[in-house]
């Protein structure tokens, strides 16, 4: 026992070392595919789809493979081989439900590759064929349609046609389709059918089939259609409409009759139907129709009826066209057409709505007031012999006169610059002209005609007192023009001779002395003053004052304040103005002349005094050496 389980063992190690040594490496190095004899073929050509694998192994023998084709990302065939032989795919006597985009993949052992998409093309679809069961038929009676599209496969919508006019579709996934057609009208009837195949994203659609003709005879039945009265008929008579069946046959099953006035239905019943109505004079007529339904078949007939106004629909107007609030105004209400031979424009009465409104009626259709101060909608009716119409809406919107403008300046006004002076009345309808007015000579207009919009005009004052002549006038449609006051505003003039004054006077300005630089211009203040010196980026000082002139102080002078100086000026009319330049010298201090001189003065002195002393010193040498020598 124990050696026969060794040997057992012995033989699975020998079977498995077998296994691992029959083991191959192998790579799949290429797999393509190729449409023959042309990717662009005609129906009923037979089509081969090879698939090459191109595979490198290290034994003799060829690897089991397995052969996977896709049409448009489906897999439409799978095979296993073992031979190394390309693939075939055969599409025999092609058709267009062939077309697609084709793709071959191989795998072997786990790996798996796939080649590029080919698409294939198949051009031309097969004639339908219509056959039906019947050609002589009876207005309703059914008649079955096939439509074939021989040959062909896929999804396939077939259309039939009556006369050249689509009358079913129909859907399949086969190569015919039946529909059950019935006629209601009479007269002979031209029956064809196609199709189309769909292969997303592209439809072929084939030629017209062969036509069929079916007679189809009218039924005896109609129904009939009366009106009475049916001429001279006027708003407010009585209509009597009745509605029957000519030629009744008892095999026809439940027949209905419906009487209507356009959309609106008036009665119906089964063999006979009565309505009566009184006549209201509607567009160009009234039209009725009986309409006999009995089941697949349908007939009508239709009578017109014309009506005669008795009066027209009022209209309502305003006058004046242009009103005003509270101001006068009145409506009038009028049918212009009355029916002389049946009726008196005196039955007419007129009633104006809203009846609270705050017209009072003066006549006949005439409504007067006062205008409101709101936008009010008005109707009015017109009535007789229980015969009620109503006017269109008419909005009445007064208007709003124009209040006194005020007359300002835009910006800033500098005298001989342009100007902008603004014209503006809080209140008032548009459009408004604004004029203005120079004493009482025009300037300009203008027209302010959307919300938003500014009246603004452009002059040139060379004097102050020019602007106060200056008025503006307002006026819309209202008959007053109200007169702005006279202008009143602040003119800027311009800066003008600017002078640099300097205290002490020129020649006597020494050290120590307190300097005054005064600056001073011609023109409205407030005034900016800045003080330069020659040779500084920065203005030694900068004072704004509501005077023309100004002073700038340098306490305390000394040899370094020496230099050449000026001053600018600006105010609101924004023009700067410079003095002329002036050169100071300052000067040394008188004290310390003095004690120059004075030291001067000493050096001087010392100097004589000892010239003095040298000289003494040698005329009393010059007498010793005499009086040696007389000794």
């Amino acid at each position: 026992m124990m050696g026969l389980l060794l040997l057992l063992l012995l033989s699975s190690y020998l079977h498995q070392g077998c296994q691992v040594t029959a083991q191959r490496l192998f790579t799949i190095r290429a797999v393509s595919l190729t449409v023959e004899p042309d990717s662009d073929s005609s129906r009923g050509t037979n089509v081969t789809l090879r698939c090459q694998a191109v595979v490198s192994s290290s034994g003799p023998e060829p690897l089991v493979r397995e052969f996977s084709v896709f049409r448009d990302g489906s897999r439409v065939y799978t095979k296993t081989s073992s031979s190394s032989e390309d693939f075939l795919y055969l599409l025999p006597d092609a058709r267009v439900s062939n077309s697609g985009k084709y793709k071959c993949e191989v795998s072997i052992e786990g790996k798996s590759m796939s080649s590029e998409s080919r698409r294939l093309t198949v051009r031309g679809l097969s004639k339908p064929a219509l056959h039906l069961n019947k050609d002589v038929v009876t207005e309703g009676e059914e008649v079955t349609a096939t439509c074939r599209a021989p040959g062909e496969t896929g999804s396939i919508f077939f259309y039939f046609y009556d006369n050249g006019n689509e009358i079913h579709e129909e859907r399949v996934n086969g190569n015919q389709a039946e529909a059950t057609l019935r006629f209601s009208s009479a007269g002979i009837h031209k029956i064809r059918c196609d199709y189309t195949v769909l292969i997303t994203p592209d439809s072929y659609k084939s030629e017209e089939s062969n036509t069929a003709i079916v007679s189809v005879k009218e039924l005896s039945i109609t129904p009939v259609l009366e009106v009475s009265p049916q001429y001279q008929v006027f708003e407010g008579d009585t209509l009597n409409i009745m509605c029957t069946l000519r030629n009744l046959l008892r095999s026809l099953d439940s027949p209905q009759l419906y009487l209507s006035q356009g959309t609106h239905l008036l009665s119906s019943g089964t063999t006979k139907v009565n309505h009566s109505m009184v006549a209201l004079a509607k567009g160009p007529g009234l039209t009725f129709e009986c309409r006999l339904d009995m089941g697949h078949v349908i007939k009508v007939a239709t009578r017109t009826v014309l009506v005669t106004e008795l009066f027209s629909v009022p209209t309502l107007t305003l006058a004046p066209a242009e009103v005003f609030q509270k101001e006068p105004m009145t409506l009038t209400c009028r049918s212009e057409n009355v029916a002389s031979e049946r009726l008196d424009r005196k039955e007419l009465t007129y009633t104006l709505h809203p009846l609270e409104n705050p017209l009072i009626s003066t006549d006949t259709g005439v409504f007067t007031g006062k205008a409101l101060l709101f936008d009010f909608n008005y109707t009015c009716t017109a009535e007789a012999r229980d015969i009620v119409k109503q006017s269109e809406t008419l909005t009445v919107r007064p208007k709003v006169s124009v209040s006194t403008p005020k007359i300002s300046i835009y910006g800033k006004a500098v005298l001989g610059q342009p100007i902008q002076i603004l014209c503006q009345s809080d209140i008032g309808s548009l459009p408004i002209n604004y004029t203005l007015l120079k004493g009482f000579d025009e300037v300009s207009t203008i027209s302010v005609q959307l919300p938003g919009q500014r009246a603004i005009f452009r002059v040139t004052a060379h004097m102050p007192e020019e602007l106060s002549k200056y008025m503006c006038e307002a006026k819309n449609s209202h008959r007053e023009a109200p007169l702005s006051r006279r202008l009143n505003a602040t003119v800027i003039v311009p800066l003008a001779n600017p002078t640099l004054t300097v205290l002490p006077h020129l020649p006597d300005i020494s050290e120590g002395d307190h300097l005054y630089l005064i600056c001073a211009v011609k023109g409205s203040p407030p005034v900016t003053f800045k003080w330069y010196r020659v040779g500084d980026k920065l203005p030694l000082n900068t004072t704004t004052t509501d005077k023309n002139h100004k002073d700038f102080q340098i306490p305390a002078l000394s040899k370094q304040d020496s230099g050449i100086y000026y001053c600018e000026a600006v105010n609101h009319a924004n023009t700067i103005v410079q003095s002329d330049r002036v050169t100071i010298e300052v000067r040394m201090a008188l004290w310390k002349k003095a004690v120059i001189g004075g030291v001067s003065l000493l050096v001087v002195s010392l100097l004589l005094l000892m010239a003095c002393v040298l000289y003494f010193r040698s005329k009393r040498g010059k007498r010793e050496s005499a009086a040696e020598l007389s000794v």
